[in-house]
């Protein structure tokens, strides 16, 4: 399986590509600074740009994991959350070590544990990356909403025993949930990012309906040694040991904090070109592009 690297989203706190190849399939890359689109989520709960001191980072964090965790906050909120939480990993994952050193002592267990897993994450994908000239050809749209996507995750998981959080670990990353619309360079297609060979073997349906897409990528993982073997499963799906890394360090993270889901499922889509990371919002490209406002965190 050929791998080919299509463009930079943001995975989470970093800007990631996509990575497509003969698998299902797809890609990465990363950027603590503190990052800010032209358009910033709601400000009613947190800053749209995360602060530069560690202390008052590590305050707002552990303000972000906290409405992230609870189950009775709004949809307003928990966007607002995710997207600071996105941007603030951003910012530490470009920090220099000293400043990462000052702010993890300060963080609430879970907290620091899904900066942890993030960071990780955000490396293993910056690794894979690698930027564009011009923007992609790519519509970005709303994705289904939260609750949808995870009753299709649970579906799958009963029925071909692979972990709800492996699948969700794999769109987050392929097309942010389904918001990317469009090929990879080596012609992937559909929210889990599938050649067109690869679905007529183990897909059914539609490449681009979001429940038949996980379904063929929980089909495809089985054929290739999920769940017994996931890790070897997930290189399958693209041969890359930091893919493998990145999908297994959200999925652990979802495992031991199933609400972290809702926090992922808000980031936004970032495209590292050359000359400067952007949102591409939904709407893109009717919409453009939001550039990001970066400052360095301070030690």
């Amino acid at each position: 399986m050929r791998v080919a690297i299509v463009g930079l989203i943001a995975m989470g706190a970093a800007a990631v590509a996509l990575i497509a190849g003969s698998g299902p399939h797809r890609d990465v890359t990363p950027g603590i600074r503190a990052a800010s689109p032209v358009s910033a989520a709601p400000t009613s709960v947190l800053p749209a740009m995360p602060p530069v001191d560690p202390r008052a980072l590590a305050v707002d964090l552990d303000r972000a994991q906290a409405i992230i965790d609870d189950a009775g906050s709004s949809t307003v909120e928990l966007e607002n959350a995710g997207r600071f939480e996105q941007l603030a990993t951003r910012a530490v994952a470009s920090a220099p070590r000293a400043a990462q050193r000052a702010l993890m002592p300060q963080l609430a267990g879970a907290t620091a544990s899904t900066m942890r897993a993030d960071l990780l994450a955000v490396g293993a994908l910056a690794r894979l990356a690698v930027p564009r000239v011009s923007l992609p050809h790519w519509r970005i749209v709303s994705p289904p909403p939260p609750a949808t996507l995870l009753r299709y995750f649970r579906a799958a998981q009963s029925r071909f025993g692979v972990g709800w959080q492996y699948l969700a670990a794999i769109e987050f990353i392929e097309t942010k949930f389904g918001r990317v619309h469009g090929l990879s360079t080596a012609g992937a297609e559909g929210p889990m990012q599938f050649m067109p060979a690869t679905w007529k073997r183990y897909g059914y349906g539609d490449v681009h309906n979001p429940r038949d897409a996980i379904f063929g990528a929980a089909r495809y993982l089985v054929a290739s040694g999920a769940p017994a073997h996931i890790a070897g499963a997930l290189y399958y799906y693209n041969p890359s040991a930091d893919y493998v890394a990145a999908v297994e360090d959200y999925a652990r993270r979802m495992r031991a904090d199933p609400r972290a889901y809702y926090g992922y499922y808000y980031w936004q889509v970032i495209y590292a070109k050359r000359g400067g990371a952007v949102i591409l919002p939904v709407g893109y490209p009717k919409l453009r592009p939001a550039p990001l406002r970066v400052q360095t965190v301070s030690r």
